[in-house]
C-alpha cells in the first residue's frame, strides 16, 4: 500500500510504494534576476549552493530511490538567463550523484532540455503515473488517460497562508483537497485527493496577499468550489479546512 509522508519542516513529500520517491516542486533557480529588477535584494550571492545543500540533506536523511522534480526548476519563463546557464546544470550534476532524478517540466522550464544532463530522466509536461498517483506540475489539465489515478500531486500554485494577525502569516503551507473524480476526469466516479506541495524556494512569499502573485492552475479552477480541504504548516500544524482556502489559493 502506498505510504505518504510529509517531511517535518521541509517542503518535500515522500511517497513510498514499489519505490521510495522524494517529491519537490518550484525550485526557481535564477529567481534573483527578477527580484533585482523589482528592486528587491536578498544578498550579494545567488542561493544555488543553499538550494543544493538543503535538497542534498533531505536526500541523505530519507535515502529515496528517486527524486521527482515537479517543474519550475528554473525561474525565467521564455528564455534561459545567464545565471541559469551555469546554475541549473550545476544543480542537476550535484543531485544526480545522490540518486535517480526525474524531471516533469513546468511552465517556467522552457528550453530546459538544453541544461539537463543526459543522466536525468525527463518526462512530458503532462506528468507521470506511479502507484495510481499522477505527478504533474499543475499548469496543464490532465487527460482522461490518467483517469485511473487516486491522487494528484502537484506544485505550481505556491500555497502561502495570509492572515495579518497570525504568526504564520506569509508562510508556505501544504494543501490537501478531496474532490469528486468526475470534476477532473468526467468519464469516472469516486474520490480524488489533490496534494499541493509548497514551493521549495523559500523566498517566494510575501506578508501581504496583494503583493504576492500566485499562479493559477486549471486543475484547481476545474474543481470550482472546494468542499473538503486541509491546510497544514511546514511544521505539521493544521491551520484549518476548506473554510480558509481563499486565504491560501
Amino acid at each position: 500500500m502506498l505510504q505518504t509522508k510529509i517531511i517535518p519542516t521541509k517542503p518535500a513529500l515522500i511517497l513510498e510504494g514499489k519505490k521510495k520517491n522524494l517529491i519537490v516542486s518550484d525550485i526557481h533557480i535564477g529567481f534573483e534576476n527578477s527580484m533585482v529588477s523589482n528592486e528587491i535584494f536578498i544578498g550579494k550571492n545567488s542561493t544555488i549552493n543553499e538550494t543544493i545543500q538543503e535538497l542534498s540533506e533531505i536526500i541523505d536523511s530519507e535515502t529515496p530511490d528517486s527524486v521527482i522534480l515537479l517543474g519550475d526548476v528554473k525561474s525565467s519563463i521564455k528564455n534561459i538567463s545567464k545565471s541559469e546557464w551555469d546554475e541549473v546544470p550545476l544543480f542537476f550534476d550535484k543531485i544526480k550523484e545522490k540518486c535517480e532524478v526525474i524531471l516533469i517540466p513546468g511552465n517556467h522550464d522552457a528550453n530546459i532540455q538544453k541544461l539537463v544532463p543526459k543522466e536525468i530522466t525527463m518526462i512530458g509536461s503532462t506528468g507521470m503515473v506511479e502507484d495510481k498517483v499522477l505527478f504533474t506540475h499543475g499548469h496543464t489539465m490532465p487527460s482522461e488517460n490518467f483517469s485511473n489515478v487516486e491522487k494528484i500531486v502537484m506544485g505550481h500554485v505556491h500555497p502561502v497562508f495570509f492572515q495579518k494577525d497570525s504568526i504564520v502569516n506569509g508562510q508556505r503551507v501544504w494543501v490537501s483537497i478531496k474532490t469528486q473524480k468526475e470534476k477532473i476526469f468526467p468519464s469516472t466516479t469516486g474520490e480524488l485527493e489533490i496534494i499541493i506541495i509548497p514551493s521549495f524556494n523559500k523566498y517566494l512569499y510575501a506578508t501581504q496577499k496583494r503583493a504576492y502573485k500566485k499562479s493559477i492552475s486549471p486543475i484547481i479552477k476545474k474543481i470550482g468550489e472546494i468542499e473538503s480541504a486541509k491546510i497544514v504548516t511546514l511544521d505539521g500544524v493544521i491551520l484549518g479546512n476548506e473554510s480558509i482556502i481563499k486565504q491560501v489559493l
